[in-house]
């Protein structure tokens, strides 16, 4: 079953205000970086090639300056305007013609994933046949995010939003693999109190299935949503440390690309081009 992938990249980014009053909270630098280029490198170290990127309405053109199809990272990018947001689960009825028959993984545009190990577990995510699988993140503050209770095979026995009593700590990040039927269960979801349609909702149809999943994120493993000033700073940090000490990349597109043989070398060159006179440039020139 092919894999294809969508990143929701909506939102009003109320949080990050008055930052994101005129840039959308995903076209900020998150690092040397816009944020967007975090989310679509999971997607590609997922080796998922066809990829939907929602975005507010109006604001379609900013992306494609920086992402126009993806020909020049040997993937296929397309977009859909969302009106306002509706909740994440929304993200499967604006993409339904997208997702067509596929099974499909949601990222959503301000998280942040790294780990030793996260492209096994990736691809992994990709070989579901049917039923969905949520990626899990031990944190020490749950009472603050979605929650899953796990048994000793990884199945989640019980979700619980932000819970009061604290029966686990494994927070459900922003990433997440669906079987086709997750258009048709998007469809039946009522509005919480919100107003929005809530993804454990979704996940809780699956659930009943005894068909939801979990894939761990270890120790030597990070996630963070960027959502606020606080982790957007920590994040920057994160990433600046890593990548000096290294001398590596966190989500160079373009060097997965290569990697993953969807680009030559004058594909890299011509995005040394585009990027100009830039560290991101003689990165590239490395490769």
């Amino acid at each position: 079953m092919m894999q294809k992938g969508i990143i929701l990249a909506g939102g009003k980014g109320t949080r990050m205000s008055p930052l994101t009053k005129a840039v959308n909270k995903q076209l900020l630098p998150l690092y040397d970086k816009p944020l967007i280029y975090y989310p679509l490198s999971i997607l590609m170290l997922a080796k998922i090639r066809n990829i939907l990127i929602i975005v507010n309405k109006g604001q379609k053109e900013q992306y494609k300056k920086l992402l126009p199809d993806g020909k020049n990272l040997g993937i296929k990018i397309s977009y859909q305007e969302q009106d306002k947001p509706n909740g994440l689960p929304e993200a499967f009825k604006i993409g339904e013609k997208f997702i067509a028959k596929s099974n499909v993984a949601l990222i959503l545009g301000d998280n942040f994933f790294y780990g030793q190990n996260l492209t096994k577990t990736l691809i992994r995510g990709t070989k579901i046949k049917k039923g969905a699988k949520v990626f899990l993140h031990y944190v020490k503050n749950p009472e603050l995010f979605g929650v899953a209770k796990i048994s000793n095979n990884n199945k989640i026995l019980k979700i619980v939003e932000k819970p009061k009593n604290n029966f686990s700590n494994y927070a459900i990040t922003g990433l997440y693999f669906f079987d086709n039927k997750v258009v048709k269960y998007a469809k039946e979801l009522k509005p919480s109190r919100r107003g929005e349609t809530e993804i454990t909702d979704l996940l809780k149809k699956y659930l009943k299935k005894r068909q939801l999943n979990a894939e761990i994120i270890g120790r030597g493993g990070s996630w963070l949503d960027t959502g606020s000033i606080e982790d957007y700073y920590q994040t920057i940090n994160f990433i600046s440390t890593i990548e000096n000490r290294q001398g590596f990349k966190i989500a160079c597109i373009e060097e997965i690309a290569y990697k993953n043989k969807w680009i030559g070398k004058k594909h890299l060159d011509n995005q040394i081009k585009f990027y100009g006179n830039c560290n991101y440039s003689n990165y590239l020139k490395k490769l």
